[in-house]
């Protein structure tokens, strides 16, 4: 009866433990340059996440390549948890962008599935990659800023990006400090979330590292579509984040369910 009720516990244990989830961009999802970038999570509810960092990335799943951090944020805001920006000039133009979340308070790692960014009139190219190093069937490629002297480097160990910075709701703000540097290791997929909350820019922790543009480009209307090899490939990433996640917290479950017999 006890080894049931210590069983229960763990379980429960493991149930409450809620990291953000982030579920936006989504599979095929595309956005033009000078257009609104659209990110979105759920919140945080374990409460470790007060500081969280999202960075835009590029590269395979085992060599990821940091391009410019985008916003440091309250991951635990469940009424601001989403976060819009100008969507940068960026080379090349295809579906091998993703963001990846982190927490100085934190050793894990979560990322969205991988989109694109267009040009200004909505053209893109193939991924480079159609299969990761792995052989698997995800099309990838390496990307950077048309101008790298405007990227923000990526958070600091024992600090959050420092720059230029604006609030959600466009007043100017400075990201806070952060005790310790998260120690995360490279994972072998990138994970997708499936829902999101609404936002509210009023009373929002959210400070936007802004990257200034290059050129003059037009303010085009962001465009989700779907793309069979780009939609392909971040289903997958989604499905090996969630079983590598399930594994593991059986694992947990599996450990503390032994030590009772």
């Amino acid at each position: 009866m006890l080894s049931s009720v210590l069983f229960a516990t763990v379980l429960a244990a493991v149930a409450v433990r809620a990291d953000p989830n982030p579920s936006e961009p989504g599979p095929g999802s595309v956005y033009n340059e000078g257009s609104t970038c659209h990110i979105a999570w759920d919140a945080d509810t374990s409460g470790a996440w007060k500081v969280m960092n999202i960075e835009l990335m590029s590269g395979s799943n085992i060599a990821m390549n940091h391009i410019t951090t985008v916003a440091t944020v309250d991951g635990t805001n469940a009424s601001n948890a989403t976060l819009d920006y100008p969507c940068p000039e960026v080379t090349p133009n295809s579906a091998i962008y993703f963001y990846q979340f982190t927490s100085p308070s934190s050793t894990l790692t979560y990322w969205t599935t991988r989109f694109a960014i267009a040009d200004a009139s909505g053209k893109t190219t193939d991924p480079a990659n159609p299969t990761q190093p792995s052989g698997d069937a995800i099309p990838w490629g390496t990307g950077a800023l048309v101008d790298p002297s405007l990227a923000v480097p990526a958070p600091a160990k024992g600090t959050n990006a420092t720059s230029s910075a604006v609030s959600a709701s466009g007043a100017a703000s400075s990201s806070p400090a952060a005790a310790s540097a998260p120690s995360v290791s490279a994972p072998s997929s990138s994970a997708a979330g499936t829902s999101s909350k609404a936002a509210s820019s009023s009373g929002s922790a959210t400070s936007l590292v802004t990257t200034p543009r290059s050129s003059a480009a037009a303010s085009t209307s962001s465009a989700n579509t779907t793309g069979a090899s780009a939609a392909s490939g971040a289903a997958a990433l989604s499905l090996d984040s969630r079983l590598t996640q399930a594994v593991a917290t059986l694992g947990v479950v599996a450990a503390a369910f032994a030590a009772l017999l």
